[in-house]
Parts: structure tokens; C-alpha cells; sequence
């Protein structure tokens, strides 16, 4: 493939694509660049799992000192484990990218953003997620549509779109949005009690930014000459009979047993039931157990769906907009600074406040700088909370996710440093999970930093909130 690159004026800036020039012997690669921040995404296929009950994609960022011409620290002056911003990074970019494969691909896929060039005015970030989806247009992968990603910002009271590292730092709202040339496909980020309508106005602005974007990608895979051949999905065995002697078995007890509000009994129920399908079917389905098993769970996906959409009613009887029973303990730890209980429904999460000195700061090297954090907030998600037995490692993706997602919530409300010249940890322990513990987080650590004393400015609370649709119900 030969050198090509297409340029734009993006939210003022000027925005390059390119391909042919790094990584030819990827699947797909592209080069996006914003000022002298430059991300590389390349996309290579495996071999299919066809057996495989998940979608095996993997997606990493890495960013290396020497992209912003500096030596690691360390005794092996060599990078190690990723970042918390690398983490970070590479869960942004899964997020909006994944959906957006056909659900009968099941080959193995890697896509790898590395920052090859960091100035210290642009966050490579957003940047990397145009880049993938580019790498994904070039490649031969199935890939629906393209997909990119601006960050927009608020300073001087004004919206912009890529704002500099100095004017997100500034600003009252920093917001990641990606999406389609129709829709918006992911929003993240954080905001210093900014009303609604900014959000609104700041999406919206995104998107405009966006369809830029998308159209510099298709023009991209145009003058590179890339022909992506139709998908043609592997062919499906008929099990609609099946699914039909699935369906008579437990039409007329499924309901109530899904719908059971007491989660370990909604499960050991649904686990009987399943271990009853499979003992009457397998004769008449021999070594099918793994499509019963999918059959009971597209019936409890549907039943679910169409109760929510013809009755308003959720699982244990809730309506729409119905929040679980909540109890809120404090100071149930008598060692911490400061704890709280916080428990919805059969969600609860531990929290305790810890303080410490200037010496308690830690110190973060970025390839963007390096500073010390006085103020940090960890999430652990042990296996017991959900009932199950798992290896206990290093902290995982999602706990370092979850945990980010929780400290940017409360930064906005913790008091400035020359009033409270205290180094902050909060610590949150998910005791049992069924439903949004992060947000559950968000509201245990607001309570367990007014029982150490600290001197928020108001409370914050976290919900999660999701969308069923069917046509236009």
C-alpha cells in the first residue's frame, strides 16, 4: 500500500490521517496526528474461535517516555507495568469499538494504539480511537462503520473542541464523545457542576466534529485503494426446533423465576431450570447444551425486554424509575478517618476516607509531565461480592476503570489545598454486587469523606441508567 494522508481543520485544529508509511505488515494501520501528538493503531486477526462465547478483542495503549524525547525513572530506566492512564486509554477505546463487529465474528483481534509522539499541548487520547477505527476501515476486518472520537471542553465560560492539556486542566468540563456519522456511540468524561444544557450543547458540538472526522477516514480508505469484501457470516445450524422445545419446557414458569428480585434465588432458579431443559433434551439433542444454554438465555433477554416495554415493570417488580431500597452506616470501621456503608438494594459498598501528610502524595510520571497527586480513590471488586471463586491477582481493568470513574466524580467537591492541606485516599470495597457498584462508590465516598471530617463543598450522588428500545416503544 502506497503513502497516503488527508488533512482537516478539526474545532480549529489541524487534523491528519495517514497510512503506508509505519506498520505495513498490520492487518490495518493508521497514523492519526494532532499538533506534534501522534498515535499509531494497528489492527491485526487471529485464527476464529468459533466456539468461543465472548468476543475475543483485545485492545491496548501504550505510550513510552521517549515519545515525549524523556528517559523512564526507575533503576532500569525501561517502562513496566501500563499506566493507569494506558489502562484508562485502552477501556475508552474498547468501549465504542467493540459493539460494532458482526456478532457471528469470533476471530481473535488485537488492536494496539501506541503514542509515538507526544507534545505537551494535546492529549493523544480521543486521537487514538479515530486511529483504530481508521486501522479497522484499512484492514480486511469486518468492521460495520467508522467510528471517531473529539474531546470538547468548556473554558472562559465557552465550548471548544480539542482544547489544549492547559485549558481541560482550566476548564469546568471535559467530555471524550465518539460516534458515528449518525449517532453518538460513547460519552466520558467529568464536570465542575456544569447544568444539563451545557452537556446537551456539548454533544451535540462533538458530533458536528465527528461526522469531519469519519468522512476523513472513508476519504483515507479511498486513495489507499482498499476494497473490503463483503462479510459473509459462517453458516448457523437451524435450531429454531430447538429453541421452540426450550421454550415449551419453561414457558409457563420462566417469568416469575427471572423475575424474582433476590438475585441468588433468580439464579439458582434459572440454573435448575436450565440442568432441566438439558436432562429432558439430550436425547432428542445430543451434545447440544451449550445451544440450550443460549436458547434459556434469548428467552430471559426477550421476556425481560418485552416486560419492560409493555408493563414498565423491571426485575422484583420495579417500575421505570424506581431506585432500590438504600441504608446509608457510618463510621462502622473504628480505625479509619472516616468510613460509611453504603448499601442499594443487594449493591454494597464498603468506603473508608483515609488522611495523610504531604509525604502521603504519589507521585505520577506521565509523558506529559510529571506531579503529585494529594487526593486518589482506589475501587476493589473481590469475587465474593458476586458469589464466585476467582484467582486473586492484580488489580484489574475494570477495578482501575471503576475507580477512575468514581475519583473524578468527588474531585469537584474536596476542598483546595490551602485550606485543607491533606493528602485524601478513599477506598472502596464492593461487599456485594447487582447493579452500578461504581456508582454506589460515588455515593459511599461522599458520605465516608463528611465522617472523616473533610470539608466538602455539597454531597454527590452516582446512578446508573440504561435504554431498552424497540422500534418506537
Amino acid at each position: 500500500m502506497s503513502y497516503q494522508k488527508v488533512d482537516a481543520i478539526i474545532g480549529g485544529v489541524n487534523v491528519s490521517l495517514e497510512t503506508g508509511r509505519l506498520a505495513k505488515q498490520a492487518g490495518g494501520a493508521a497514523v492519526a496526528r494532532i499538533g506534534d501528538t501522534m498515535v499509531l493503531s494497528t489492527a491485526c486477526a487471529g485464527n476464529e474461535l468459533p466456539n468461543s462465547d465472548f468476543f475475543p478483542l483485545t485492545v491496548e495503549f501504550i505510550a513510552k517516555t521517549y515519545a515525549a524525547g524523556k528517559i523512564p525513572g526507575g533503576y532500569f530506566r525501561r517502562e513496566g507495568k501500563p499506566t493507569e492512564k494506558e489502562v484508562l486509554c485502552a477501556r475508552m477505546i474498547d468501549r465504542p469499538v467493540r459493539p460494532l463487529f458482526p456478532k457471528t465474528y469470533k476471530n481473535e483481534l488485537q488492536i494496539i494504539n501506541t503514542v509515538i509522539s507526544a507534545d505537551d499541548t494535546y492529549d493523544p487520547d480521543a486521537m487514538a480511537i479515530t486511529a483504530s477505527s481508521c486501522a479497522l476501515c484499512l484492514s480486511d476486518i469486518p468492521f460495520l462503520m467508522p467510528i471517531a472520537a473529539v474531546r470538547v471542553g468548556s473554558y472562559d465560560g465557552k465550548l471548544k473542541v480539542f482544547p489544549t492539556l492547559a485549558e481541560t486542566e482550566a476548564g469546568t468540563l471535559s467530555l471524550i464523545v465518539a460516534g458515528s456519522e449518525d449517532s453518538i456511540v460513547m460519552v466520558e468524561g467529568n464536570a465542575t457542576e456544569v447544568k444539563e444544557s451545557v452537556i446537551v450543547d456539548a454533544i451535540m458540538l462533538a458530533h458536528a466534529e465527528i461526522k469531519k472526522l469519519v468522512a476523513m477516514q472513508k476519504e483515507l480508505v479511498a486513495k489507499a485503494g482498499v476494497k473490503r469484501e463483503p462479510y459473509v457470516a459462517p453458516e448457523q445450524a437451524d435450531e429454531s426446533a430447538l429453541r421452540a422445545d426450550v421454550l415449551d419446557i419453561v414457558k409457563d414458569r420462566f417469568h416469575e423465576i427471572s423475575f424474582n428480585g433476590d438475585k441468588k434465588a433468580r439464579y439458582k432458579g434459572i440454573k435448575e431450570l436450565l440442568a432441566e431443559v438439558q436432562e429432558k433434551l439430550k436425547e432428542k439433542y445430543p451434545e447440544k447444551e451449550k445451544v440450550m444454554a443460549e436458547a434459556l438465555h434469548d428467552i430471559e433477554k426477550e421476556d425481560m425486554r418485552k416486560t419492560i416495554l409493555e408493563k414498565g415493570i423491571r426485575i422484583g417488580g420495579r417500575d421505570c424509575d424506581t431506585i432500590r431500597p438504600i441504608t446509608c452506616d457510618l463510621d462502622i470501621l473504628p480505625r479509619a478517618h472516616g468510613s460509611a456503608l453504603f448499601t442499594r438494594g443487594e449493591t454494597q459498598s464498603l468506603v473508608a476516607t483515609t488522611l495523610g501528610t504531604k509525604l502521603d502524595e504519589q507521585h505520577i510520571e506521565d509523558i506529559q509531565g510529571e506531579y503529585d497527586k494529594s487526593y486518589m480513590l482506589h475501587y476493589n471488586f473481590p469475587p465474593f461480592s458476586v458469589g464466585e471463586v476467582k484467582r486473586l491477582g492484580s488489580v484489574s481493568r475494570r477495578e482501575v476503570g471503576h475507580g477512575h470513574l468514581a475519583e473524578v466524580s468527588l474531585a469537584p467537591i474536596l476542598p483546595n489545598e490551602k485550606s485543607f492541606p491533606y493528602t485524601i485516599r478513599i477506598v472502596s470495597e464492593i461487599m456485594e454486587s447487582n447493579g452500578s457498584s461504581s456508582m454506589a462508590t460515588v455515593c459511599g465516598g461522599s458520605l465516608s469523606l463528611m465522617a472523616a471530617g473533610v470539608p466538602v463543598k455539597t454531597h454527590v450522588a452516582g446512578v446508573a441508567m440504561g435504554l431498552v428500545k424497540d422500534e418506537n416503544r
